[in-house]
């Protein structure tokens, strides 16, 4: 008797997968009017025309837009104010001192501006978006997508079509301005798309100290897409710190570029705290001979959340020197991405390049990516790159706990070590007590 085959049929079912889905905004929704009318409507172009990104694009490969409920955000509208959180007073203090130089407080429908009256007569501006492009209108239409191209990504030309709310800055030829600067950005209000622009041009020989900070409630969704366009001419000096500090229910996408000249200097840098996910990317463009560039994060992961930073060192003329060091810690089940590259165009000569990673592991289920880079097309220069990533070494933790140190404690210190040199390069102490009050909440939380 013939012995036929015996089929099995499987009872599971093949998994769905969830799919992106789509923005619910409209062009009815941008603002065409004023100076910044052609460079929305172009921006709007683009951002019907790209995608969003996917795992398949290299650059997102490491983050998942499969979870982004796109079709749940809206644009702020009148009366937005009374829907949101009020700002915690923290936020608000002097950075140094008694005083800022001038304090930009963003919120969703509105602005409240204040500027030294002895700054504003050496002509330097510091003011909101709306307000620049009444009162400065050339101003604003040289300097908008002058660094940062709409057609850089999906998120690049959402925030350029919509960029209403958002800082200009500029510091005349010349003028040093001694006390900082200091904006803060609050996304309030519920599963809404905060848009922020900023534009910072130092100008020839001047110098200034700028601090911006994002912020949002805890446990409110929202999305901030943004653009960073910063201008350091011949011989200047800018010194600029960002702190992101989002709820952890906010997606969290920018893009951000500066150009610096020739002799002129930029110190930046970076702190991360916040958000559900982040996906930035920082370019630092050196352009002209003896252009200085450095930048200095920290980022702390803790619960499932995913920061993934993207930067670039990028030396367009000969003898310019670059310099980043970032540093991460995670714990829970959190997700920390670097991706860095140092290029060196073919003209480039004498180059002075280095960049380093370094992540400290706090839990088993937290991973960091770090992911180094060179291209160099130049064949007289020096440029180095490292990356690490580890647990807390058990020998400095013995020691303390030896000594009667509790093993929370002893953490919290190694921790705060590990954190110290970027904390060093920090300018002002009341900058530096906010991002370490940042950094214990992180180190004695889940």
């Amino acid at each position: 008797m013939e012995e036929k085959p015996h089929i099995v049929v499987s009872s599971r079912t093949r998994r769905v997968e969830p799919t992106i889905g789509h923005f619910t905004f409209t062009p009815e929704m941008i603002r065409l009017e004023g100076p910044l009318k052609d460079y929305r409507q172009k921006a709007w172009e683009e951002f019907n025309r790209l995608p969003l990104p996917t795992t398949k694009d290299e650059t997102w490969r490491r983050t998942d837009l499969r979870l982004l409920p796109t079709d749940t955000f809206h644009l702020p509208s009148p009366g937005v104010q009374q829907e949101y959180q009020p700002v915690p007073g923290n936020l608000l203090q002097p950075l140094a001192g008694s005083q800022h130089g001038g304090q930009i407080l963003l919120l969703p429908d509105q602005s409240q501006v204040s500027l030294d009256p002895a700054l504003e007569k050496k002509g330097v501006i510091f003011t909101d978006l709306r307000t620049a492009e009444v009162q400065y209108p050339d101003l604003v239409e040289r300097l908008a997508g002058e660094i940062v191209r709409s057609q850089e990504g999906k998120f690049a030309a959402l925030a350029a079509a919509f960029s209403e709310n958002g800082v200009v800055l500029y510091v005349p030829k010349g003028v040093s301005i001694e006390q900082p600067l200091h904006s803060v950005l609050w996304g309030g209000g519920y599963n809404l798309a905060n848009i922020s622009h900023l534009l910072i041009w130092v100008d020839e020989g001047a110098s200034v100290t700028y601090v911006h900070e994002s912020a949002s409630a805890q446990q409110v969704p929202n999305l901030h897409a943004g653009l960073v366009e910063i201008k350091v001419s011949d011989g200047a000096n800018l010194r600029f710190v960002e702190l992101q500090s989002w709820g952890d229910q906010v997606w969290n996408f920018s893009h951000e570029r500066a150009q610096v000249g020739r002799d002129a200097n930029l110190d930046w840098i970076f702190g991360a705290i916040g958000s559900r996910v982040t996906k930035n990317f920082s370019s630092l463009d050196l352009v002209a001979p003896g252009a200085t560039g450095r930048m200095s994060g920290f980022y702390f992961t803790n619960g499932q959340q995913h920061l993934d930073h993207d930067t670039r060192q990028n030396h367009l003329a000969p003898h310019t020197t670059s310099d980043l060091l970032f540093k991460g810690a995670l714990k829970g089940s959190s997700r920390s991405v670097w991706q860095g590259m140092i290029y060196v165009a073919p003209d480039a000569q004498k180059t002075d390049g280095f960049q380093a990673n370094r992540n400290l592991v706090l839990s088993p289920a937290a991973r960091a990516d770090s992911i180094p880079g060179l291209e160099i097309l130049a064949n007289d220069v020096r440029c180095t790159h490292g990356a690490t990533v580890g647990k807390i070494d058990p020998e400095p933790m013995f020691y303390m706990l030896s000594r009667g140190i509790p093993a929370e404690d002893a953490e919290r210190l190694i921790v705060e070590g590990f954190f110290d040199p970027i904390m060093q390069r920090i300018p002002f102490e009341g900058v530096r007590e906010r991002f370490q009050q940042a950094i214990l909440e992180k180190t004695v939380g889940k």
